[in-house]
């Protein structure tokens, strides 16, 4: 604590500041936004991806930049269900985590359902909250074959009028658009 708050009100406040350090993540793995995936990592910090990935979070970071780069990749994250249990300057902080991913298969372009939990340490250092150590377990997964119709066909006659979102530096939240 920087300084004399009701300590439920700390908590409170660390609470949401380590849930906008998840959620940014997230957002920056889906826009393809390199530097800000690395930001909510702490320096030092490791990465165990359930299995794909173990070793630090800067070498996953870069395992990854390419692909969540790449202009036709195509994710998105929800999280859910965030418990933070809080020690002082450290938490652990569980995620339900459910997926989308446009893939390229074999056979064409595919699209891939999962759902998984993240248990993240969490530490305040210098004032802010970061992930000093990420795990990862796979909980569920549904692949299908690539179908985009936009609700059957029922949302718009004509979808390329639909405002999609894109990549960093693009994408409306970089952009300020809501401003």
């Amino acid at each position: 604590m920087t300084d004399q708050r009701d300590p439920a009100v700390q908590a409170l406040l660390d609470k949401q500041e380590i849930y906008e350090v998840l959620a940014r993540y997230l957002r920056a793995a889906d826009r393809g936004d390199v530097d800000g995936l690395a930001a909510c990592y702490l320096p030092g910090a490791t990465e165990d991806h359930g299995g794909v990935f173990s070793g630090t979070a800067a070498d996953y970071v870069a395992s990854i930049s390419r692909t969540v780069t790449h202009p036709k990749s195509l994710t998105m994250h929800c999280m859910t269900n965030v418990l933070i249990d809080l020690d002082g300057d450290t938490a652990q902080a569980e995620s339900y985590v459910t997926t989308f991913s446009r893939v390229k298969t074999p056979d064409g372009l595919g699209h891939s359902f999962v759902g998984a939990r993240i248990v993240d340490r969490m530490e305040r250092r210098d004032g802010r909250w970061g992930i000093a150590h990420r795990a990862l377990v796979w909980e569920w997964n549904h692949d299908a074959p690539a179908a985009e119709t936009w609700i059957f066909g029922m949302l718009v006659p004509d979808t390329g009028v639909l405002a999609r979102g894109g990549k960093y530096p693009s994408d409306l939240v970089y952009r300020g658009a809501a401003r």
